[in-house]
């Protein structure tokens, strides 16, 4: 039977985990076979060739601008993250809409985490235009987003909704996603949610890369330490980062607050340094920003 576009990728995104598994921190990759991965599918696939013992001429790691925390112990392993193939700046609209389209539907169907994949009642894979220059992404689907199928639809979305609109941007001219696309089971639980084991954001990390990939925002906000943890495969205090800018696959990533957290503390004063967050990307965007803008919280952080 002919091997799929799909089912190569994945056995690609497998073999890279293995490797990083086995402590693996190097792999060389031709520039023809990046381009060959990013050409998308093809009729009829050439034979798979052996692949070449890794090499440590390209680092599969990211150069973060400023330094990140360390893992919190040596148990949690190597921190290295399992690069997607790029995809080409000049792809047209219409194919990077049908690539985004066929994502999609492989992540609607993964059942490579069978807890998450058996309790879960939707994907929640992402939502926003695909072509905006700005992409907020979040840590996990809660009770609400599992029911709707949409990122940040709760409490804590609605008020992520608010701060990109107070930063200028209807919510639908931004890109929402998070590290992992299904609810974190709770077994024995009636409510509440947990958070996303490291094994969990590993599996589910391909897909987020795949949108970064596709989408080429101009900068990431990162809402919340276990979003840094996930993009970052490192525990990473968002306290002592945010505010920082940091890179990603060539993309500086704004740390900032999870919403929820605003919603637990009601301090004026956390508010205002997450819209310093917001005031940098902004900026960064070279987007104009009025003087009731750079005034919001201004008071109380003093």
């Amino acid at each position: 039977m002919p091997v799929t576009y799909s089912e190569s990728l994945d056995a690609a995104i497998q073999y890279l985990q293995q490797l990083k598994a086995r402590g693996v921190k190097y792999l060389t990759v031709s520039p023809s076979t990046l381009a060959a991965l990013s050409n998308g599918p093809r009729p009829s696939p050439p034979a798979a060739r052996p692949v070449k013992a890794p090499r440590a001429e390209a680092p599969l790691r990211e150069s973060p601008a400023k330094p990140v925390a360390p893992p919190a112990s040596a148990d949690e392993g190597p921190s290295i993250a399992v690069l997607a193939p790029r995809v080409p700046s000049s792809l047209s609209g219409e194919a990077k809409a049908a690539a985004m389209s066929e994502l999609r539907e492989r992540a609607l169907g993964c059942q490579k985490c069978p807890r998450l994949a058996a309790s879960r009642q939707n994907v929640v894979f992402g939502v926003g235009d695909i072509n905006s220059p700005l992409l907020f992404v979040g840590e996990a689907p809660g009770a609400d987003e599992d029911s709707q199928g949409e990122p940040f639809v709760g409490q804590a979305g609605q008020l992520l909704t608010r701060i990109i609109q107070t930063m200028g941007f209807p919510r639908d001219t931004v890109y929402i996603a998070n590290v992992l696309k299904c609810r974190p089971d709770t077994p024995g639980q009636t409510a509440g949610n947990r958070k996303p084991t490291p094994e969990e954001m590993r599996t589910c990390l391909p897909y987020l890369l795949a949108q970064i990939d596709l989408i080429q925002p101009k900068i990431i906000v990162a809402l919340g330490g276990t979003a840094m943890e996930g993009l970052f495969g490192r525990v990473v205090p968002i306290t002592k980062v945010r505010g920082h800018f940091q890179d990603f696959r060539d993309i500086p990533v704004m740390p900032t607050y999870h919403p929820s957290y605003l919603l637990r503390t009601q301090a004026l004063g956390v508010k205002r340094q997450l819209w310093e967050d917001m005031l940098q990307v902004l900026e960064k965007l070279g987007r104009p920003i009025s003087e009731r803008q750079r005034n919001y919280f201004l008071s109380s952080a003093q």
